[in-house]
């Protein structure tokens, strides 16, 4: 994997996008100065200093769209979770790709992929997996924040380094990658479900426009949701958020 820093810019994905026929397969675009970052459904990633991870990896394994890739967000987010639990702290998964500790956020992704429309085909130019964790940050700037949030320096007591934090991120998504893309979400799914916070509880889930009420009671083998509604109808949920 190749790194590319940047000294500041205001979003990783969204240079890494802008940029993504010059830059590399495998590269991971990274800065610690992020000025206009954001998360799912466009909201606002928050900059919480320089001593946190706002970065990019941007992977070309295809010109065709699969839908293995779609679940690359959930891969890097088992891999965020077992990086966090070598600092001893317990993870869980919020559906599909946020990462809490102790009921609070502390890591979100936001994958994009980047294509052209010739004659009425899509050619696949590469894959955004974006990746903002807040590994030392203050408790003043987490309190200005819309929903709970937490960084690792509070949650051990040490202050987090940044360098080797991010290396071991990369590193451990390096070794699931290839098997990943042949295997699919089987390969972590049981890695994954290990970690639910949301599963056989009651939760609702936005999906566009429309919300779906019930208990999550399955993750099915490609990353669905399966939620159960109170007519016991059962839907299963491919994206979404869950609220």
């Amino acid at each position: 994997m190749k790194f590319l820093y940047l000294e500041e810019i205001d979003s990783t994905n969204k240079y890494a996008k802008n940029n993504i026929n010059s830059i590399e397969d495998k590269t991971v675009v990274y800065t610690y100065n992020q000025t206009s970052g954001r998360g799912r459904l466009e909201r606002k990633w928050s900059y919480a200093g320089e001593d946190n991870i706002y970065a990019s990896i941007v992977l070309k394994p295809s010109s065709e769209m699969k839908e293995v890739y779609s679940n690359l967000t959930q891969l890097l987010c088992v891999v965020l979770a077992e990086v966090f639990e070598e600092y001893k702290v317990e993870p869980k998964i919020k559906w599909p790709n946020d990462i809490k500790v102790n009921g609070k956020k502390i890591s979100g992704i936001l994958a994009e992929a980047v294509g052209i429309n010739d004659n009425n085909e899509y050619f696949l130019q590469g894959l955004v997996l974006g990746f903002g964790v807040n590994l030392n940050a203050k408790t003043d700037f987490l309190s200005k924040i819309n929903q709970p949030a937490t960084s690792l320096n509070i949650e051990t007591g040490l202050f987090i380094d940044k360098e080797i934090f991010l290396k071991r991120v990369i590193d451990k998504f390096c070794l699931y990658y290839n098997k990943f893309i042949e295997e699919g979400f089987l390969l972590i799914r049981e890695d994954y479900i290990r970690r639910a916070e949301f599963l056989n509880k009651e939760v609702s889930v936005k999906v566009f426009d429309k919300t779906y009420e019930g208990i999550a009671f399955d993750v099915t083998q490609n990353g669905a949701l399966k939620l159960r509604d109170k007519n016991n109808q059962e839907h299963i949920l491919l994206i979404g958020d869950i609220l």
